[in-house]
């Protein structure tokens, strides 16, 4: 009867049915959109103190790239400092005086490039793509200048015996183009699901208690643990959906690789909602009104997300913090999500974070029942 009664209650109303649902979607491609930590097309400037043809080869290859344009050609340190303080570039290439000729003397001829530091990822990336086309261009350089030193050796002289080269190639694992939304939207999955689950329990229950209505339901026939599975199960029904929906959004709209089992994540899916309706069912016991209700969960969800690895890697923080980790359920989701989207593991890898689930699920609902039953007395 209850959980008939909460269904109805749920769904009967046109914007209600539009708050489940449509919110979490709208979220996820919010994020999904906004949080991109690629850089795929960086705004440089190039100040050549050489002029040579070695030069503009240089210039060249990094406007061949298809990651760089170069937007401004600086004649001095003002202006670099310039297009730097006020960020219109991302960084400075600068080719230094007697660059050929240096380039063709055995230790070579230095590039220098500036990075603008304010955005740490950022430069990072720019950095990284700018000494990728660097070494390119000096991996041809020392072939070229071997084939001359080869053509104009005099006959009967030794030849010239240069060291062998180690070339390193690498292979990215489970995310190769490096796309940071695959990594991100997982993630996005992990706290949506968290927010709206504890939200809409811890409201849900409360809202009883403001109308007057749970004096009504403790004088019914209503068992308290009916009462409660009453009240928790629609949402669970609705998180799950939920989980179908977003998942979905993300493979079509994002094309985020899924290359686990879908049933498995569902499972799992499961597990972690034993923890956010335990959460909210608990955060419905300590709170007297929706508003103390909506500000107790974002208390709770705030350092939950904060914590969970999503934007901020764990082994980053302090040893302090690492281990205050364990405690967030939301971290061994992720983990979860992220493993079975981009990994495609399966229990083998995955059953640690699994059973911290289910452990962390049982206690919160167990203590919350407890906490909640004693209220009802």
């Amino acid at each position: 009867m209850i959980l008939r009664k909460e269904f109805i209650q749920a769904l009967r109303e046109p914007r209600m049915r539009i708050l489940l649902f449509v919110p979490p979607l709208l979220q996820l491609i919010l994020f999904g959109f906004a949080v991109n930590l690629d850089v795929d097309h960086a705004r440089i400037a190039w100040m050549d103190m050489d002029h040579t043809p070695e030069s503009r080869d240089l210039l060249w290859r990094f406007e061949g790239s298809g990651r760089f344009e170069v937007v401004a050609e600086p004649r001095n340190e003002e202006e670099v400092r310039y297009l730097l303080d006020h960020a219109e570039v991302e960084a400075v290439v600068r080719v230094l005086p007697q660059f050929a000729r240096d380039l063709m003397r055995q230790g070579g001829a230095q590039v220098q490039v500036l990075t603008d530091g304010s955005n740490s990822n950022t430069a990072s990336l720019v950095g990284s793509y700018a000494s990728a086309v660097i070494a390119q261009y000096s991996s041809d350089a020392a072939a070229r200048r071997q084939n001359v030193l080869v053509l104009t050796r005099s006959p009967g002289a030794p030849a010239n015996l240069s060291a062998p080269e180690v070339e390193a190639r690498t292979r990215v694992w489970f995310n190769p183009d490096l796309h940071s939304r695959n990594y991100f939207v997982p993630g996005v999955v992990a706290n949506i699901i968290m927010l709206v689950t504890l939200m809409l329990t811890a409201l849900a229950i409360v809202r009883e208690k403001e109308i007057g209505t749970m004096e009504q339901l403790m004088v019914t026939p209503v068992r308290p643990i009916e009462l409660i599975l009453g009240k928790t199960l629609p949402f669970a029904a609705v998180s799950l959906v939920d989980v179908v929906v977003i998942t979905a959004a993300a493979l079509i709209i994002f094309r985020v690789p899924l290359r686990g089992s879908p049933l498995l994540l569902l499972g799992c899916a499961v597990l972690y909602l034993l923890t956010s309706l335990g959460a909210g069912l608990f955060l419905s016991t300590i709170s007297q009104t929706q508003q103390q209700a909506m500000m107790a969960s974002f208390f709770f969800t705030t350092p939950a997300f904060m914590l969970s690895g999503f934007a901020f890697p764990i082994r980053n923080m302090p040893m302090v913090v690492q281990w205050l980790t364990y405690l967030d359920p939301i971290r061994y989701f992720m983990e979860i999500v992220r493993g079975i989207f981009l990994k495609g593991v399966g229990v083998a890898a995955l059953w640690p974070q699994m059973v911290a689930l289910l452990v962390f699920g049982v206690a919160v609902m167990g203590l919350s029942v407890t906490r909640f039953h004693k209220n009802l007395e």
